[in-house]
C-alpha cells in the first residue's frame, strides 16, 4: 500500500506504560514528517489537550490532525480548522447515570478546561494528572446541564465485566457504552467513533482512506482501524481489536512495537 497518513491512538500504542514517548518513537514520527507522511493523533480526550502532546514529546513539528473525544472533535493542522461532531443529549447523560448504578463508580466529563467528578479519589487524580486538568467536585445534576461530546464513569477493574455484561444487554439506539481503559468505560453518540473521525479526515483533506496506516490497541480504537487501509493492533492490544486488525506488532507498547512495525513495513525507506 501506498501510505500518505499514519494515526496512532496514544496510550498502550503510541507512548510507553510510563506515558513517555520513547527515542525511537520520536525519531521515526519525525523521519515520517521529512518524507511528507501525514502523522495524527487519536483519543478519547478533547482535542486542544491532544495538541499540547506536541510539547510534552518535544517534536519539531504539529500535528496533521487530531481526533479528539473518540471522534467527536477534530483538528484538522492542514487546513487550520476545528469540528465537533454529534454531542450526547441532556437526557441521555443523565439516563447514562441510571444505567451506570448498576456498579459503584464515579461519573466525569471534560468542561471548560477542567475534569468534573462525583467525588476525589486516587483514579480521579491519575485521570487529572495525565490529562493536565484541574478537578471540580460538582453535583450529579451538573453532569446532564448541558450537552457533551461524552460521560465517562471510573470504577475498579473487577467491576468493569458487570458493568461491560449490563450495557450490552440494555442497548440504547441513539448512544452507546465501550471500555477504554481497564477501569474506564464511556458513552457517546453512536454515530462517533475514532474510525468517523478518519473517515472526516479522509474527505476534508482528498485523501483515499486506503492510503491510511492506524494504530490502537482496545475497543475504542476498533472502528479505526477497520475502515483504514492498514489497521495495525499493538501485540499488548485486546482481542476485540486483534481480531479487527490487518496485522499484530511483535513488540508491545514498551518494547517500541509501534516504531518497530514502521520500521519493519518500509514506508521509511
Amino acid at each position: 500500500m501506498t501510505t500518505k497518513l499514519v494515526i496512532c491512538d496514544i496510550d498502550a500504542t503510541l507512548v510507553n506504560e510510563k506515558k513517555e514517548l520513547t527515542p525511537r518513537t520520536k525519531k521515526d514520527l519525525i523521519q515520517l514528517h521529512e518524507k511528507g507522511i501525514y502523522f495524527g493523533i487519536a483519543s478519547g480526550r478533547p482535542a486542544d489537550e491532544l495538541k499540547r502532546n506536541k510539547e510534552y514529546w518535544d517534536l519539531p513539528f504539529d500535528f496533521d490532525f487530531v481526533v479528539g473525544m473518540n471522534g467527536a472533535e477534530l483538528w484538522d493542522g492542514v487546513h487550520q480548522k476545528f469540528y465537533s461532531y454529534f454531542m450526547m443529549k441532556k437526557e441521555w447523560l443523565k439516563e447514562t447515570m441510571e444505567i451506570m448504578k448498576v456498579v459503584k463508580c464515579n461519573p466525569m466529563i471534560y468542561w471548560n478546561g477542567k475534569i468534573r467528578c462525583v467525588h476525589i479519589d486516587d483514579m480521579m487524580i491519575h485521570s487529572a494528572t495525565t490529562s493536565h486538568k484541574e478537578l471540580e467536585v460538582v453535583k450529579l445534576e451538573d453532569f446532564y446541564a448541558h450537552e457533551n461530546a461524552k460521560i465517562m464513569f471510573r470504577m475498579k477493574e473487577e467491576d468493569m465485566p458487570k458493568a461491560e455484561a449490563w450495557v450490552k444487554e440494555h442497548p440504547n439506539p441513539y448512544y452507546h457504552g465501550f471500555k477504554t481503559q481497564s477501569t474506564l468505560l464511556e458513552f457517546c453518540d453512536k454515530r462517533i467513533n475514532k474510525g468517523y473521525g478518519l473517515q472526516k479526515i479522509c474527505e476534508l483533506n482528498d485523501l483515499d482512506i486506503k492510503d491510511v496506516m492506524a494504530f490502537g490497541d482496545t475497543s475504542n480504537d476498533n472502528d479505526m482501524l477497520k475502515v483504514a487501509g492498514c489497521g495495525v493492533c499493538m501485540i499488548n492490544g485486546t482481542d476485540d481489536t486483534k481480531a479487527c486488525a490487518n496485522a499484530i506488532t511483535k513488540q508491545d507498547n514498551d518494547h517500541d512495537g509501534l516504531a518497530i512495525y514502521l520500521e519493519e513495513s518500509g514506508i521509511l525507506c
